[in-house]
């Protein structure tokens, strides 16, 4: 009788590495490695064994690499190994990733957007600190200041200003952090953007521009702060083709006055 096949890839975690990993049992990782399991087998959720074992399993992710894991392994939900630690907030299996010489600028994956969007200002430092590029491009907001916008999360936005996020940065989902923060209504974070040098009038993303993104939203706030900077009431472009049509749209009746007595 032939003994079970320890790289047999199926189901969620795609193999019997994956699983164990996932859930930290060491001597069940170290009997499938001592018995032929391929370290960086490639499937199931999370892509790897070792992507798995950084969702948490420190003692894991030290044994995995000994036995000669990749550290810059891609694909799973993830992206890589860094950006799972990061995503959980894991600050020591982050530094330990680090210590091992992780590529931290891999675009596999997008750990310090991922370490914005949670607000985890101690692994932001961390990655930036390691070489992290604080205007490193992908993922579905773009870059990391973007992120921020989103969160509105002030004490993370300033510290990626002062280590030189780019404020008019052109990606993700809004195009710009701009039109992020003015989508969610933010206007404290729309406030330090244009003080920081942001362009009222950028263009691109979903909305075409931030003073569209916040017709449609129907922040008045916001609205006004945009309209005091200079921003072009006519401009078109975005999925309403203009700010006046998003604010018709959504029935706000004073920015539909105010437009067409500026337009």
């Amino acid at each position: 009788m032939n003994g079970a096949n320890p790289n047999i890839q199926h189901g969620l975690y795609g193999t019997a590495l994956q699983a164990a990993a996932y859930r930290g049992n060491e001597n069940i990782v170290q009997l499938l490695l001592d018995n032929g399991a391929e370290v960086d087998s490639h499937s199931g959720k999370y892509g790897n064994a070792l992507q798995a074992a950084c969702m948490g399993k420190q003692n894991i992710v030290k044994y995995l690499l000994k036995r000669g894991a990749d550290i810059n392994a891609n694909g799973g939900e993830y992206g890589n190994a860094l950006q799972t630690a990061a995503f959980w907030g894991n600050k020591a299996i982050v530094q330990l990733l680090l210590e091992n010489g992780v590529n931290v600028n891999a675009q596999s994956g997008y750990p310090l957007q991922a370490a914005v969007l949670w607000g985890n200002k101690t692994i932001v430092k961390l990655l930036l600190n390691n070489g992290t590029n604080v205007n490193i491009q992908g993922g579905k907001y773009g870059n990391a200041l973007q992120a921020a916008a989103l969160r509105g999360d002030k004490s993370i936005f300033k510290f990626l200003h002062e280590k030189g996020a780019d404020v008019n940065a052109d990606c993700g989902q809004y195009e710009n952090a701009l039109q992020g923060a003015a989508y969610i209504g933010d206007a404290d974070i729309v406030k330090l953007l244009l003080e920081k040098g942001a362009n009222v009038n950028l263009k691109g993303g979903q909305y075409g521009n931030a003073l569209q993104a916040t017709a449609f939203r129907g922040n008045q706030h916001v609205f006004e702060l945009l309209i005091s900077h200079g921003a072009d009431v006519n401009a078109q472009g975005g999925e309403y083709g203009n700010a006046l049509q998003a604010a018709a749209l959504n029935a706000t009746e004073n920015m539909v006055k105010d437009l067409l007595k500026w337009g």
